[in-house]
């Protein structure tokens, strides 16, 4: 589904930046199968987010994956639990993918 067309100043409205996952929890309140992640993002300091990543990850094999992540969302309360970044993912019929960068990259870094 093709989305309607935004403007640059739109995009530039999203402060995209990597964070490192340091932590991940089933999150046993939630209506759909979730993770509660911790996340470091360098000077932007430890965050929380929750994510639908539980049909292609096990908790283990998350923990130290750099991802890209929105930090500029109000924080949401999912299922007990407030996250307060959306970690980005690419949605297929098998599950969610993680959005993570192929190369170490410093906590916090700006997508440009």
């Amino acid at each position: 589904m093709k989305k309607e067309t935004i403007s640059w100043e739109d995009f530039e409205k999203i402060d995209f930046r990597v964070g490192t996952i340091t932590k991940v929890e089933l999150n046993q309140k939630a209506k759909k199968p979730a993770y509660k992640m911790w996340l470091d993002l360098g000077k932007l300091g430890k965050k929380t987010s929750s994510g639908q990543f539980t049909k292609l990850y096990q908790p283990q094999d998350m923990i130290g994956r750099q991802v890209l992540c929105v930090v500029n969302f109000p924080p949401r309360n999912i299922a007990g639990f407030i996250s307060e970044i959306l970690v980005t993912g690419f949605l297929s019929e098998n599950g969610i993918s993680l959005t993570v960068a192929d190369k170490p990259t410093p906590n916090g870094a700006i997508l440009c």
